[in-house]
């Protein structure tokens, strides 16, 4: 994971139009691959999420939720919406890769830079935009907001207590995944250009990507038409699979096999259920899962919550505390595995960040630039990549173009 080497992106220049948590995590993940990542923002304001406080940290100022999302990035302030900021963009789009943009549909093509606008001229162009609802269909033209469309995408209502409200994810994760499978897009278009020369647009919905993740529930609704409940923290085609109370707080057990339960019952006392039917078998256990809840909490909270982590893993049968966040980062397969880095702002304060999880093992992803503080790479982007001189630089900040 060394700053220097180079990673398997190395080369490749993106053009980062993006904002908030979609498009960022999308252009982070290509930065922290060895890509350089221009990321152009509003002069003055900057990205929404800079804003997005508190918590921030103390000495730059800087909100944590920035700070998470745009390392790798070289900060460049940039008023598209003027002729002299668009004709910058097609400069910088001379030497770029790829452009990712999280703009509603059709705002870009009123300053020239719609994929229709640009791809005859940079038929080498990869660009992906991510939306809230795609391209096209009936919803394009509208907004995109995580919480609506975790509403809309389903997963509102299978998360939460039975019989209890619809609950959304406690982090963003419609917005997490449009950016994930926007880079695997990237990636894809990429790896098709090497072997045609050939650039492509890469539609991103927010909502398809929703779906596309519902997964088991998805397959299960299809295959029967009936909507899945609530379950809580029950799995719904496995039991048990689930919170249990211990003698000092709580645990998931996640007996996956018929051979793991049986395995769970001679050694804990349970060998009588082995011989009833309504627990003879996955399905008949799931059918009921009441009973099985019922029947295991009490001999759940007999044992604290690390003797059953002790006692559990010993067999082989997969068990874990709920964490808190301080656990997490505390926990010391994390730390061992380097799940959180350090690395020096612009300001001089040394911020943590999570850890980029792909692990390459000749191509590790490296951690170049912190989260730039606004406009901090101005001159080294337009001086230096752009060729312009002081004076130029120096009479677009006067108009307010940068």
């Amino acid at each position: 994971m060394s700053a220097s080497s180079p990673g398997p992106l190395s080369g490749l220049r993106v053009l980062d139009l993006t904002r908030v948590l979609a498009g960022p995590t999308c252009t982070q993940m290509l930065g922290d691959l060895g890509a350089e990542v221009i990321k152009i923002e509003r002069p003055e304001a900057g990205d929404d999420t800079r804003g997005f406080a508190p918590p921030v940290w103390p000495k730059s100022g800087e909100s944590a939720y920035f700070v998470g999302v745009n390392r790798n990035k070289k900060s460049v302030t940039l008023d598209i919406s003027k002729p002299e900021g668009q004709a910058i963009i097609h400069k910088l789009l001379e030497s770029c890769d790829m452009l990712v943009e999280n703009f509603k549909v059709g705002a870009l093509a009123k300053y020239g830079l719609s994929y229709e606008k640009l791809k005859d001229k940079y038929p080498r162009l990869i660009y992906c935009s991510i939306t809230g609802f795609g391209q096209t269909g009936p919803y394009a033209p509208r907004p995109g907001y995580d919480a609506l469309i975790q509403a809309m995408g389903g997963i509102m209502s299978l998360t939460g207590e039975p019989g209890g409200s619809p609950q959304k994810s406690g982090v963003p994760v419609a917005d997490l995944f449009a950016g994930l499978y926007g880079c695997i897009g990237l990636l894809a278009a990429l790896n098709h250009r090497h072997a045609t020369g050939e650039g492509q647009q890469i539609d991103i919905g927010m909502l398809d990507t929703h779906v596309a993740w519902l997964a088991n529930q998805g397959s299960n609704f299809l295959s029967t038409g009936e909507n899945p409940v609530r379950l809580g923290n029950q799995h719904p085609n496995i039991a048990p699979y689930q919170e249990f109370p211990s003698k000092d707080g709580y645990l998931i057990l996640a007996v996956g096999n018929d051979p793991t339960f049986e395995r769970f019952c001679k050694n804990f006392g349970q060998e009588h259920l082995l011989a009833d039917e309504r627990f003879s078998t996955n399905p008949k256990r799931v059918a009921n899962r009441q009973l099985v809840t019922d029947t295991l909490t009490p001999l759940m909270k007999s044992k604290t919550t690390a003797e059953w982590v002790e006692a559990l893993e010993a067999l082989k049968i997969a068990c874990g505390p709920i964490n808190t966040l301080k656990d997490v980062f505390a926990d010391p397969h994390v730390q061992a595995r380097g799940c959180v880095i350090e690395m020096e702002h612009a300001s001089g304060e040394t911020v943590k960040v999570t850890a980029n999880p792909v692990r390459l093992s000749a191509t590790p992803p490296t951690y170049r630039i912190a989260a730039p503080v606004l406009g901090q790479h101005n001159d080294e982007v337009l001086g230096g990549l752009l060729g312009m001189s002081e004076a130029e630089i120096a009479g677009l900040k006067d108009q307010g173009i940068v």
